[in-house]
């Protein structure tokens, strides 16, 4: 796959600037440390593997070694698991299957929850403070046309499917259809909340 290079390094640099920029992070990065993580999302067509070390984590498209833990899910699950409360009821679930050692996820997710995920705080490094904040509201308003544009289109795209075209889908179809929409509109009205409480930040 030609793109895992390119994916694994994006991962790889996101994590380790989001997990190992902060020194207060350090007693929850070392339990992790020597540990390996297999994640198989439904939309890839192989696995990634995180490789944790003291220093960094590693993002691999390939690994022939064993893993402490094996996760399968999907993108927008494990969006959700930066909040900790959601680990369980997503297993239960079934949502979130985990094999092997769970304090492995436990710890990652631990590790998530305490990260900073502001977006302004990570841009205002490289482009300053009111630029930061100028990006994220600029970014949040685009957020809320396509949510809206998303919710608007849902309707319309099913009624011109099954009425004007007459090319009606299955009813499990139509379910997959609703519930990924749903959940996408679901994905940017969180975004949309994290940025306005953003906004409201003096």
């Amino acid at each position: 796959m030609l793109l895992t290079p390119l994916l694994t390094a994006a991962i790889e640099t996101l994590l380790n600037y989001l997990l190992f920029r902060d020194r207060s992070l350090k007693a929850a990065r070392t339990r992790l440390a020597g540990k390996v993580l297999r994640v198989e999302l439904r939309e890839l067509s192989s696995p990634l593997t995180f490789v944790f070390s003291e220093q960094k984590i590693d993002v691999l498209g390939q690994w022939d070694g064993d893993a402490d833990c094996t996760v399968t899910s999907t993108l927008s699950v494990l969006q959700k698991l930066r909040d900790r409360q959601q680990l369980s009821p997503l297993m239960r679930s079934g949502e979130l299957i985990v094999e092997g050692d769970i304090s492995v996820v436990q710890q990652l997710v631990a590790l998530f929850d305490l990260a900073e995920w502001e977006p302004a705080e990570l841009l205002a490094p490289y482009v300053g403070d009111i630029a930061a904040q100028g990006v994220t509201q600029a970014f949040a308003s685009g957020l809320r046309l396509v949510k809206n544009g998303l919710k608007r289109q849902q309707n319309y795209v099913a009624q011109t499917l099954t009425e004007e075209w007459k090319l009606a889908p299955g009813a499990l179809e139509v379910v997959w259809f609703n519930d990924e929409v749903s959940a996408l509109a679901r994905e940017l009205d969180a975004l949309d909340k994290r940025f306005n409480k953003l906004e409201d930040t003096p």
